[in-house]
């Protein structure tokens, strides 16, 4: 016999407290403080949304500002979900366009802390609170590397403690499709375990990925002029231009061996010439073809024509390494293989119906987001139906 959301009804009412609590855990009135609390979160989190990229501290300002007219938002015109649909998406003292994903984000993580609530609440109230950790981390990490292509690990660090306590707490949590949980120092071992399939599994993946697919190799018929175009501002960074491709400095150097080699016909430094060969460039040097090294930040000016180059790529970010571990310390090796599937099934409809990724970066982390938060709504129960199927195939 089972009780909500398929959960064994034994399990469900293992202790005279959750039979106590149960009914008032139910009650319509919960989800409303749970869509409340939900939206005040996801105010917080557009501050976090905008400001970590850029390197900004959440608390200092304190208070939210105009990006464009900087001017300090009073508290009684920051109110969740409400504000932005009173001044009509603009900011009252200058009239600057407010973004829909302020409000979007708002909305996003009330209902996501709602849904949560529905579902955990009535069996593992204890682990409420870490599942709505989970969302917020979720919410924000995914328009974070939507926008600018990063996944902060320290949110990523925080996250995976934060699965493993829930792990500890509820040990049904890691093996939601099945299986027995045990106590908690198995609920905790199978979250790691979880860690482990999702951070060494995808690092396996990312090395292979590097191996096959970490170089771009240009070739010009002709000539073609290069050179390094400076950051526009504090929050742009370095470029390589040449031949139509204008690539970051983030984008190439990842790890302390990438290397971006450039056959030259010409090299100039600082608007002088210094002949012609193999110009190797690093992170933080150059390398000139007659072995002397120089510092970028020393330089003001590095351009020429070249031949051919080299440009080093990532198949897949780090960030994404470190988010599939945290999905793991949550939901167990399960929850991992169910996320990344179904995360590459989202990723090839948003690239049909939306056009995007062919030919550019597309940001993973958003559909890793997807399909963790899809495991956790019910997910696991296809896994489970799933292997449920074909058992009969595998027996006797």
């Amino acid at each position: 016999m089972t009780g909500w959301h398929g959960f064994p009804q034994a399990e469900l009412a293992a202790t005279g407290f959750f039979l106590t609590i149960q009914p008032l855990l139910d009650h319509w009135a919960w989800w409303i403080a749970a869509f409340m609390l939900g939206a005040s979160i996801g105010s917080f989190l557009n501050v976090v949304i905008h400001r970590v990229p850029h390197g900004m501290s959440v608390n200092d300002p304190k208070r939210s500002f105009c990006p464009q007219c900087k001017n300090t938002i009073p508290m009684w015109l920051n109110l969740p979900l409400v504000s932005w649909l009173q001044l009509r998406g603009k900011c009252r003292s200058c009239g600057a366009p407010i973004a829909f994903r302020y409000f979007a984000v708002e909305l996003l993580t009330a209902l996501l802390f709602t849904l949560l609530w529905v579902v955990f609440a009535p069996q593992a109230p204890q682990v409420v609170v870490f599942m709505w950790l989970l969302a917020a981390l979720l919410v924000a990490i995914t328009f974070i590397d939507a926008e600018h292509l990063i996944i902060p690990t320290a949110m990523t660090w925080g996250g995976s403690v934060a699965g493993l306590l829930a792990c500890a707490l509820w040990p049904r949590l890691p093996m939601l499709a099945g299986g027995d949980p045990g106590g908690w120092i198995d609920g905790l071992k199978h979250g790691a375990i979880g860690w482990l399939a999702g951070f060494g599994g995808l690092w396996v993946v990312v090395q292979l990925g590097k191996m096959a697919f970490g170089k771009k190799a240009l070739k010009f018929d002709q000539p073609e002029p290069w050179h390094l175009r400076e950051p526009r501002d504090d929050h742009d960074a370095l470029h390589f231009v040449t031949g139509g491709e204008e690539v970051a400095w983030w984008d190439m150097f990842s790890r302390k061996t990438d290397r971006l080699i450039v056959e030259c016909q010409d090299i100039r430094v600082d608007g002088q010439s210094v002949g012609a060969g193999k110009l190797i460039i690093r992170e933080t040097e150059i390398e000139l073809p007659d072995g002397t090294v120089r510092h970028i930040g020393e330089l003001k000016s590095l351009d020429g024509t070249a031949t051919s180059a080299v440009i080093p790529r990532e198949a897949m970010g780090v960030g994404d390494i470190h988010l599939l571990g945290m999905i793991g310390a949550f939901f167990g090796w399960a929850g991992v293989f169910f996320a990344l599937f179904a995360a590459s099934i989202y990723a090839i409809v948003a690239a049909l119906i939306g056009r995007i990724g062919f030919g550019r970066q597309l940001p993973f982390g958003p559909f890793l987001a997807l399909g963790c938060l899809t495991w956790a709504i019910g997910g696991w129960q296809l896994w489970k139906w799933y292997f449920d199927f074909l058992s009969p195939l595998w027996g006797p």
